[in-house]
């Protein structure tokens, strides 16, 4: 199983909207995320709008690839496009770049 972590910077003055959205995520969305293979996947958010993410997966490329392909996953990238800082023209998913573990305790 790979562990992912990820980083994006939300804009602050869209904070609680983005919260507000992630409360009540789509019951569709998150059923492509688990039929993909997204598990134990967590966002957490710090006042200054860093966004960690972590999930685990069999094969990341694979799990993004296959939510790339579905309609939910589309709508939902437009809808949270707006929410965050130096996309550059891509999608929130797109510009998912794992860290590099360097220590784990099992």
């Amino acid at each position: 199983m790979q562990r992912v972590c990820f980083l994006l910077k939300v804009r602050e003055d869209r904070l609680a909207e983005y919260r507000e959205h992630h409360a009540a995520v789509w019951p569709e969305m998150l059923d492509a995320l688990s039929a993909t293979g997204w598990h134990n996947y967590s966002l957490f958010l710090r006042e200054d709008g860093l966004l960690v993410g972590y999930l685990e997966t069999e094969d990341f490329a694979a799990a993004q690839e296959a939510m790339a392909a579905t309609d939910v996953n589309a709508r939902w990238q437009a809808e949270m496009a707006d929410f965050f800082e130096a996309l550059d023209g891509t999608r929130p998913d797109e510009a998912m770049r794992p860290l590099t573990e360097v220590f784990h305790l099992a």
